[in-house]
């Protein structure tokens, strides 16, 4: 916030405190249902409340087990030694959850990015017929509610889709393509979006130009128009992998047993058998998205110097 003026009245400055003190109240309220996971993922006990010990601060309160339990639960022989490696990575239930929502992540997160950058820059012509309509359609996912569009993705995925590509003679639910492409439906708004922003303060002339100087369409692309959206293009795919890193109801819909997600893991656990481990995934979640964030603000002002919307 900026410094207030020395000709500012005191009711000024009543209002100035008063209004930091009233967002300070809200920040506080936002993220305190997700800061207070962090010290109960370290709680010795397997209770998902402060015990006396961690009220009092007492060391032997707090411990990493459920942060071993996240390698450790659902292997065959998890005190062994010898293929304790492959062992983990194959029968470790928490690490399988991972290793699924990393590859769908990454591979919806690809296809969210290409289509959602090629509809943004087609929306982003003036000469575009049905502009608002064909936006409206495009953003829909983040607008009708999850489970109505995850239903719709099961009939869709596994009736209409039976037997129309091959190798997928009984549709594409439960299997990893089906599961990437509803994923990557919805990361495809949050694309959309951040580049169609990022072409709100794109020049025109730069793409005549380099066209008058004899650029065809890929090379004015690569070396004029990309270059620009890029942030726009990277923020939009850090969108894309948190949701689909956070998706839980697509999943429940689409997935089976052995292709089950982190979230879905989660959901599970709360159902079948409350570990603290939860609130370590949880908890690592949290710090993976503040990461991811922080990177998508830090490209944002990046992006905003390069149009020269804000000062270098």
């Amino acid at each position: 916030m900026k410094e207030l003026p020395p000709y500012a009245t005191t009711l000024d400055k009543v209002g100035k405190y008063a209004f930091l003190a009233l967002c300070t109240l809200i920040f506080i309220f936002l993220i305190m249902p997700i800061l207070i996971i962090v010290p109960l993922s370290f709680n010795a006990e397997p209770y998902f409340s402060f015990t006396e010990g961690m009220m009092t601060l007492d060391p032997a309160a707090y411990s990493l087990r459920w942060y071993q339990d996240i390698f450790r639960f659902g292997m065959t022989n998890p005190d062994g030694t010898e293929g304790w490696w492959s062992d983990m990575w194959n029968n470790a239930t928490w690490i399988r959850a991972v290793r699924n929502s990393f590859f769908l992540a990454i591979m919806s997160t690809i296809v969210a990015t290409v289509l959602g950058t090629l509809a943004a820059l087609g929306l982003s012509r003036p000469e575009m017929p049905f502009r608002s309509a064909i936006t409206s359609l495009l953003i829909s996912p983040m607008i009708v509610p999850l489970v109505i569009t995850a239903t719709g993705m099961f009939f869709f995925y596994g009736l209409t889709m039976k037997g129309v590509l091959p190798g997928y003679e009984n549709g594409l639910v439960n299997t990893y393509l089906g599961l990437t492409l509803a994923h990557a439906t919805l990361g495809v708004p949050f694309v959309i979006i951040t580049v169609t922003a990022t072409l709100s303060g794109f020049d025109r002339s730069l793409i005549r130009a380099s066209q008058g100087l004899g650029a065809n369409g890929w090379t004015t692309f690569t070396k004029v128009i990309m270059p620009l959206i890029l942030p726009g293009m990277i923020s939009g795919a850090l969108f894309a992998f948190i949701t689909s890193l956070d998706e839980v109801v697509a999943v429940i819909f689409m997935a089976d047993v052995s292709q089950r997600t982190i979230p879905r893991q989660m959901f599970s656990g709360l159902r079948e058998q409350i570990s603290p481990t939860i609130l370590a995934v949880a908890t690592i979640l949290v710090c993976m998205s503040i990461a991811l964030l922080t990177a998508v603000e830090l490209l944002r002002r990046r992006g905003e110097r390069l149009r020269g919307l804000s000062p270098g």
